[in-house]
């Protein structure tokens, strides 16, 4: 299997036949409400999508490859093999089975990945990459697979990949496969950042000392309210992993968030600004201070702000 370099070579963008975004997955809240007998935690956690992330391309080739360009291009694992493999490969690989299963027989195809997201960064983007892949590759086959058959391919692969199929505001319940859309949330002005640590999930979920905690309820009032009385679980025990998580929760909330929180199991922070302008300039500031962190502003999928209530 070709891999190709880790340059930021833009030529297979020039020549690929389609483009897949992978946005980056934030959790505005995650509550931990219990745990089953195998082990695996039950949340309840409101999501919603960015508009950036990382992108992949997708080209007609004689044998299949897989080539990355971008910041964090030389963190990502080049192997199908292992419990820690490329979720693009993997992905790729169990598409193709399924297809060959129903008697398709899908051509080679050249991937080009290129990763502009922090790695281990509770923004889903592994998962997020894995749910583009899908999309893309039934794309670019021409072929489809019913919902159903997919949300359970995308769970094989991990228990963020069905909510980042659907790429759009819902509460995510169960260890993360049932799925309710929010189609009342507004699209929000926020800010990412993040200090470029890995946090381990599994080391977060065994520091974690509550797992029976409230459950998030029905939506009360606005947006932004309901969301200030919600809270992250996961944020105690990263932060107490994590010290940096202090330092850029800190900084991102000095510069006039209305919330600032951390997203998944870290350690990338969000802050909600009043507007898109205001989150511009405050990731102009940031990374005056930080230049070595990530910071990122973003506009979230949603209800634009004129046709919010």
């Amino acid at each position: 299997m070709f891999l190709g370099n880790l340059s930021s070579d833009s030529r297979f963008a020039d020549e690929a036949n389609l483009f897949e975004l992978a946005p980056a997955k934030i959790n505005l809240a995650l509550h931990v409400t219990g745990q089953r007998a195998d082990g695996y935690h039950l949340l309840e956690s409101i999501v919603t999508f960015a508009d950036t992330g990382d992108r992949l391309s997708f080209s007609d080739a004689d044998a299949d490859g897989l080539s990355f360009s971008g910041r964090f291009a030389s963190l990502l694992p080049t192997s199908v093999e292992g419990k820690h493999g490329n979720l693009v490969l993997k992905a790729r690989d169990l598409l193709r089975k399924a297809l060959q299963n129903k008697g398709v027989s899908p051509p080679p195809v050249a991937i080009h990945l290129e990763k502009n997201l922090p790695v281990a960064a509770g923004i889903g983007g592994g998962s997020a990459d894995a749910a583009a892949t899908l999309r893309g590759l039934m794309r670019f086959w021409n072929v489809g697979l019913p919902a159903e058959e997919l949300a359970v391919l995308g769970l094989s692969l991990g228990a963020d990949v069905p909510m980042c199929l659907k790429g759009e505001p819902l509460m995510a319940r169960g260890i993360g496969e049932e799925l309710t859309a929010l189609p009342d949330m507004p699209s929000l002005s926020l800010v990412l950042g993040n200090p470029l640590v890995g946090v381990s999930t599994p080391g977060i979920f065994r520091r974690l000392t509550q797992k029976d905690n409230s459950p998030i309820g029905a939506l009360d009032g606005d947006w932004i309210s309901f969301l200030k009385m919600l809270r992250n679980d996961l944020e105690p025990p990263a932060r107490s992993l994590v010290r940096e998580i202090d330092q850029i929760s800190s900084l991102i909330g000095a510069e006039g968030t209305m919330l600032t929180r951390m997203s998944g199991s870290g350690a990338t922070c969000f802050g909600i600004f009043p507007s898109f302008e205001a989150a511009e300039k405050a990731m102009e500031n940031l990374n005056g201070q930080k230049p070595e962190w990530y910071f990122q502003a973003v506009r979230t999928v949603g209800q634009s702000p004129e046709k919010t209530p």
